[in-house]
């Protein structure tokens, strides 16, 4: 089954990258994020969640720009964090929970949020957003976004 919003294929239930979005390798759990791709000269990061499995909550290191140098402080990206099934359905935006900037607007859903350079951490309670019930138990996907723009996504495992 292709996917082309995601740029990335499923083939015997193992996800493929593909070339609009960089699937990041599995870190150790609680890792600082390490997967980079740079975008307009930023530098771009997208941890693994941990725990990882989980039940029923799991927090999600980010980085944008070019943390702890920040080097471009006034800069702005506009960045979204979107949780998917493996049919490429939406799922959930979680929520931001920590930042090293003062501007992190805690407590806010990570989508379109305008963030300066810094390191994030989001926070999916494991529900979804067009039930607001817990989803199922088995492999989800999440995905960061900048200025639009895919820069890399993961796999995260729920068990219930």
């Amino acid at each position: 089954m292709a996917s082309g919003w995601f740029g990335a294929v499923l083939v015997g239930g193992a996800v493929l990258a593909g070339p609009s979005v960089a699937l990041a390798q599995t870190a150790q759990p609680g890792t600082p994020p390490s997967a980079s791709k740079h975008q307009e000269g930023a530098l771009l990061a997208l941890g693994q969640n941990y725990p990882n499995p989980f039940s029923p909550a799991t927090r999600i290191p980010f980085s944008v720009g070019n943390p702890p140098v920040c080097s471009d402080g006034a800069r702005l990206y506009r960045v979204s964090l979107k949780v998917y099934n493996l049919l490429a359905q939406p799922v959930a935006v979680p929520v931001m929970v920590d930042g090293t900037s003062n501007a992190a607007p805690i407590g806010q859903p990570v989508q379109a949020l305008e963030l300066p350079c810094g390191q994030y951490t989001a926070y999916w309670d494991g529900t979804g957003m067009a039930t607001n019930r817990a989803v199922a138990s088995g492999l989800y996907l999440y995905r960061l976004e900048v200025n639009g723009k895919p820069v890399a996504a993961r796999k995260m495992l729920i068990q219930r």
